[in-house]
């Protein structure tokens, strides 16, 4: 039995027969999310044998399963980052899990660097397709047929519908909601002015630490997917000032009602 059956095997355990159709991954600074589940089931990351800990600022660490927007939900309030020392093949581990125990969809979040002046620290972007600049990909190694193939398309990893469902309800909320391409980078420092110039020539709107490992992931396994950037800032050379994970989580903070309310209204019209 693999890490992801052992995971899965502790989670049905611990939800005592509640199945989580859709998961949220919340990023930097937009843990408070997880505050609005009804009924909610905690299960702290250090109850779940084998489940690594997350070392991040803004990141709390625990599960919070409930219902939002009228959906059975597995949030994770708190993600895992390469840049922690965590090999990739967690982050597949725990992924792998969720399909195990019957998440169907996936909702990530994350605090993402703007490369466009129009795309300003506060707003969001829904992710349409991203760039792995990392040199790291969480499939490596064994594959289990059962779960996903060796081999998963990427042509539609942010689920089309999903995106259509995000317009619409960011619309009928007055909710200015940006398209673009996300970049991943290793981390954890910030970019250079050098690096950013090169991601806006490769045609990449936001960059950021996160998210595509977990995307990856959730393709290759069929689940799918919609992701959200909040901008928290202009990358390095945009603006005067040096960049901060304090600017980060407080952008997160001024975006997260905008956030939330649309997360939810997706939730409901799924």
């Amino acid at each position: 039995m693999n890490n992801a059956h052992l995971l899965a095997d502790q989670l049905k355990a611990k939800l005592k027969g509640f199945t989580p159709q859709t998961a949220l991954i919340l990023g930097s600074g937009l843990g408070s999310l997880a505050d609005t589940i009804e009924n909610p089931i905690i299960i702290n990351y250090t109850d779940i044998n084998g489940f690594p800990q997350s070392t991040v600022s803004g990141h709390q660490g625990r599960l919070i399963c409930g219902k939002l927007g009228g959906q059975n939900v597995l949030c994770m309030q708190g993600r895992f980052h390469l840049y922690e020392g965590h090999p990739a093949s967690v982050i597949a581990d725990i992924i792998h899990a969720y399909k195990l125990i019957g998440v169907k969809n996936l909702i990530v979040t994350n605090a993402a660097g703007s490369l466009k002046h129009e795309l300003k620290p506060g707003s969001l972007m829904l992710i349409s397709d991203h760039i792995n600049f990392s040199g790291r990909n969480p499939l490596v190694g064994i594959n289990d047929d059962s779960i996903g193939p060796r081999f998963p398309d990427m042509s539609d990893a942010y689920n089309k519908e999903l995106r259509l469902k995000a317009h619409r309800m960011a619309q009928k909320h007055l909710i200015e909601l940006h398209d673009g391409v996300y970049l991943w980078v290793l981390g954890p420092n910030f970019e250079t002015a050098a690096e950013i110039k090169a991601f806006q020539i490769l045609g990449a709107d936001a960059v950021g630490m996160s998210t595509v490992p977990e995307v990856i992931v959730a393709v290759q396994s069929g689940i799918k997917v919609m992701g959200v950037s909040v901008i928290t800032n202009y990358g390095t050379g945009m603006q005067a000032q040096p960049q901060t994970h304090a600017e980060t989580l407080t952008q997160a903070d001024k975006a997260t009602q905008n956030l939330q309310t649309l997360i939810q209204a997706v939730l409901e019209d799924m």
